[in-house]
Parts: structure tokens; C-alpha cells; sequence
């Protein structure tokens, strides 16, 4: 490859490389432009964001400095290498701060969580317990025999006894539902703690990596 040439691909690396850092910036950009900070979503979606694209600035910033050790391999400290320098060492420091902000985002999370499920769970509880009354099964009885599900001419006992399993089913399905939304929220829960918090200490250290081999 020429000087020419390998000149060239050396502008090319640069560009390409500042332009992925450009557009996780322009995308942080659009979010912080809302200024919610007074909202636990808020922060919870920003410090998504940049976990989630600071990625594509990692490989922007190696392309840029790769870019710039072809164009001036015996240079040490260009121009290039002192923003490389300075926005990995930035973005290392939005990562260690995003820890924090995400673990406790996660706690406030998993508690609304526990809570829905708790009220549900003592509604399903609350539910059996009116099953024992004679009041209960009558209205369903009578809600059956509008709807057309029980036989007004049927015997007392045998309305009941309808009345009573259209209510196991209800709570047996209310069950259910309560289980999948368990699964859900440790499914959730697990999903923040790894690929959010855990991404952004991997981050932090890739980030803190790269200042020092830009100026090394």
C-alpha cells in the first residue's frame, strides 16, 4: 500500500471513528433535551442508552486512534489522540457513575414489582376466603343463570358446585397469571443486573483502556 493510499484509509479510520462517537453523543443529546431528571425513569433511560451505545463509541474511538497511529505512528501525543484521550476518560466516568444509578434504579424496580405482586397475591388470597361465603356463590349463582352457564331449573346443590369451580378456574388462572408475572420480574431483574450494571463496569474498564493506550 502507498503512502498515498494508506494516508487515505488513515482519514477514512478517523472520520468513520469520531462519526460513531458523534452519534451516541447526538443520541444522548435527544434524551437529556427532555430534562427529567426529577424521574426515576428518566435517569433509568439514559443510563440505558449509554450503556447500551457506549459499544458503538468504543469501536469509534479505536478506529479514530488506529487511524491516527497510521497517519503518525512516531507521534506520541497529536492532537487526535488528546480527544481520543479525553472522551474515553469522560465516557470511563459516565460508566462508573452509571453503576450506581443502575443498581438502585433496579432496587426501586424490583420493589414495585414485589408490591404488585403482593397485592395481587392477596387478592387471590381474599377471593378464597369469599368463597366460604354463602353470599358470594348466590351472586355468582345468579350471574351464571343470566349469562346462561347454569341451569335455573337445576338443583340447588348442583348450582353450587358450578359456582364453585367457575370460581376455582378464575383464581387457578389469576394464579397463573401471578407465576408468569414472576418469572417476568426475575427474568427482568436479572436481565438489569447483567447486561446493565455488569455491561457498564466492562465498559468503564474498556474505557479507562483506551485513554491510557491513546497516550502511551
Amino acid at each position: 500500500m502507498s503512502f498515498a493510499s494508506l494516508g487515505r484509509f488513515s482519514v477514512l479510520l478517523r472520520w468513520l471513528g469520531l462519526t460513531l462517537v458523534l452519534l451516541l453523543g447526538l443520541q444522548l443529546l435527544a434524551l437529556l433535551a427532555v430534562n427529567g431528571w426529577d424521574e426515576e425513569s428518566f435517569k433509568q433511560m439514559l443510563v440505558e442508552r449509554l450503556v447500551n451505545q457506549s459499544p458503538m463509541a468504543l469501536v469509534g474511538l479505536l478506529l479514530a486512534l488506529f487511524g491516527s497511529r497510521l497517519d503518525s505512528p512516531k507521534d506520541r501525543f497529536t492532537p487526535l489522540r488528546w480527544v481520543v484521550c479525553g472522551i474515553s476518560g469522560l465516557l470511563a466516568i459516565a460508566m462508573i457513575v452509571a453503576i450506581p444509578v443502575s443498581i438502585s434504579g433496579d432496587r426501586t424496580l424490583t420493589e414495585q414489582a414485589d408490591q404488585s405482586l403482593t397485592a395481587k397475591k392477596g387478592q387471590v388470597a381474599m377471593a378464597r376466603t369469599q368463597m366460604q361465603n354463602p353470599q358470594v356463590i348466590e351472586q355468582v349463582v345468579l350471574q351464571g343463570e343470566r349469562a346462561g352457564q347454569i341451569p335455573p331449573d337445576a338443583p340447588e346443590a348442583q348450582k353450587k358446585e358450578a359456582a364453585t369451580r367457575f370460581i376455582n378456574g378464575q383464581l387457578q388462572q389469576a394464579e397463573g397469571q401471578i407465576k408468569e408475572a414472576q418469572k417476568v420480574r426475575d427474568l427482568a431483574a436479572n436481565q438489569r443486573s447483567i447486561a446493565g450494571t455488569g455491561t457498564a463496569l466492562v465498559m468503564a474498564i474498556a474505557f479507562t483502556l483506551l485513554a491510557l493506550a491513546s497516550v502511551l
